[in-house]
């Protein structure tokens, strides 16, 4: 396997890791302020990072060795909606992310799934768009500004810094209606740029 596609396989590779890594205390229950509970999200918030600088090494590489290829470049946005999608259900069930946004994500990721599965069939490989670059950065901050959250209830920080909560959690919400939103124009994006091979398929 060429060294960029092995950055990208690292990050599904990783998606189910960090979410029973940030499960297993729930799972178990774990109170607030345990060992258990805090050491869970202090390897999640690090391994989330790494998975995300993955992004940047498989582009890299691709680069830097010639790999770009079709393949990758429906491998890499795959991965990307794989590692989101698993940290997103893990802030629906802990209220940080409204169940009404992660299911018009999956909604819209979905259906780039199968404007890209079209496409693929008819010989045209779909790369990321900037407009896809940009909503994956605003995933990026979404679930990194959830994770903080976590992060404050889980080491009893929230409650010795007396933080409010609601309002972070507020201000999360924010971030993750601004996903939504630029999910949504992007995806009009592609369909402006290659809704015509749905059309053509559909015939």
């Amino acid at each position: 396997m060429k060294t960029s596609n092995k950055f990208t396989l690292s990050r599904i590779i990783l998606a189910p890791v960090i979410f029973l890594i940030y499960y297993i205390p729930v799972w178990v229950g774990a109170a607030a302020g345990s060992p258990l509970s805090v050491a869970s999200v202090c390897v999640a918030i690090p391994l989330l990072a790494f998975a995300e600088f993955t992004d940047y090494l498989d582009g890299h590489f691709a680069r830097k060795h010639n790999e770009v290829s079709d393949f990758g470049k429906m491998f890499d946005p795959f991965a990307d909606v794989f590692l989101h999608l698993s940290m997103f259900t893990c802030f629906v069930f802990a209220g940080y992310m409204p169940v009404v946004f992660y299911v018009f994500i999956f909604y819209r990721e979905f259906g780039q799934n199968f404007l890209r599965m079209v496409a693929a069939k008819q010989g045209t490989a779909i790369a990321a768009r900037k407009g896809g670059k940009l909503k994956t950065v605003m995933y990026v901050a979404a679930c990194f500004f959830a994770l903080i959250q976590e992060f404050l209830v889980r080491t009893g920080l929230s409650s010795s810094l007396s933080l409010n909560m609601q309002l972070l959690k507020y201000i999360g919400w924010g971030f993750f209606g601004v996903c939504v939103l630029l999910a949504y124009i992007s995806f009009i994006d592609y369909l402006k740029n290659f809704g015509k091979l749905l059309k053509s398929a559909a015939e």
